[in-house]
């Protein structure tokens, strides 16, 4: 195995080698001609470090992750920077049809399953073939009826980390049974970068390309409702800070315990490349922008994190990342009027997300 020790996170390659579930797992740097990187460890394709600067040139990792691979496996939060799957978000009661049949899945959240159930793919050991300085490919067969669901799943997922500081995520994957996919990754972004404690994200501005979203229920199921945000506190038309309205007295950011709902993108057709969401980190001037084929992005405030430690003595408390999940709606299986999820045989599911970093000058 290679030794990584020359880069701008400090990660050790030696502290994220390890044989898991008989598989190698370790830790991948990309980096671009600007010299900035991205780490990345084949176990859950969990993202451990981006390292980007702020407006005076000042380069820290603005991505919640963990220095080591014991860390990263007994995460107090198991999807902290992970590829998600089979299906990203909640099913409601762990259950849905397919082909006349009732399939059963983990309940690990409430009543509902959520990303793919506890062994998900965000627990497991991926093949990885770094393809080049700048671009890392993961692959995994997941087995038929694996977490519960239908047909054997091969997934790809291609990161890119460009010379424009953008972190592109390809996913291609293939069945050999009708079955439902829900891919994303999971990324807690700090653009404030990680300390002890990580600061709050709550003055950071947030802009969602979105004229509605999805109201969810008590178990954060969506309703089936598609509500306009205007006159909302899920109105991120215009850029406003995520702690403006995260306190509101309003029934759906009580069911949320903050912001943790899916809003519908603005998309001029199906499966296009478009913007979905902007930050804007205002004390040092990092910027994010999210750009995805997807129809939603699960918007998350991070909301229950209790101050757990993380990489390099950082600590995460409550609302110190923000999550910007680019996906198809949670409960599809279940909601016949939301766009589907099914793959079948023959069918190539793809998806393209762009996370682009920059500066406010």
């Amino acid at each position: 195995m290679d030794t990584i020790t020359n880069n701008l996170s400090g990660l050790k390659a030696a502290d994220f080698q390890k044989i898991v579930a008989g598989k190698e797992v370790n830790l991948y740097i990309l980096k671009n001609a600007a010299g900035n990187e991205v780490g990345i460890t084949n176990y859950g394709g969990a993202i451990v470090s981006i390292m980007v600067p702020d407006r005076d040139g000042n380069i820290a990792n603005v991505i919640q992750g963990h220095d080591n691979i014991d860390s990263v496996i007994n995460s107090p939060e198991p999807f902290l920077s992970t590829l998600i799957g089979r299906y990203g978000n909640r099913i409601a009661k762990g259950k849905f049809h397919l082909n006349g049949k009732e399939y059963n899945l983990a309940v690990n959240n409430g009543p509902n399953h959520l990303h793919g159930g506890p062994t998900g793919f965000h627990a497991r050991v991926w093949d990885a073939e770094q393809i080049n300085e700048q671009t890392l490919v993961l692959r995994y067969v997941s087995a038929y009826y694996e977490e519960g669901f239908p047909g054997e799943l091969s997934m790809a997922v291609r990161y890119t980390w460009t010379d424009d500081d953008e972190l592109v995520i390809d996913y291609s994957g293939k069945t050999n049974k009708k079955t439902v996919v829900n891919m994303t990754s999971h990324g807690f972004f700090s653009l404030q970068g990680l300390g002890n404690p990580t600061p709050d994200a709550l003055d950071q501005i947030v802009e969602i390309n979105a004229d509605f979203y999805l109201p969810i229920d008590e178990t954060s199921i969506p309703t089936g409702e598609v509500l306009k945000v205007k006159g909302t506190p899920f109105d991120f038309t215009t850029p406003k800070p995520v702690g403006r309205d995260i306190n509101a007295d309003n029934e759906q950011i009580k069911n949320g315990t903050g912001y943790d709902h899916c809003f519908v993108l603005n998309k001029k057709e199906a499966g296009e490349l478009s913007f979905a969401a902007r930050v804007i980190e205002p004390k040092f001037g990092r910027t994010m922008e999210v750009y995805t084929t997807e129809p939603g992005i699960q918007f998350y405030s991070d909301n229950w994190a209790d101050g757990f430690p993380g990489s390099h003595g950082a600590t995460f408390g409550k609302h110190s990342a923000l999550c910007f999940e680019a996906q198809h709606f949670p409960d599809s299986p279940n909601k016949a009027h939301f766009p589907s999820v099914l793959l079948r045989p023959g069918q190539l599911y793809t998806q393209k997300t762009i996370y682009k970093f920059g500066t406010d000058r």
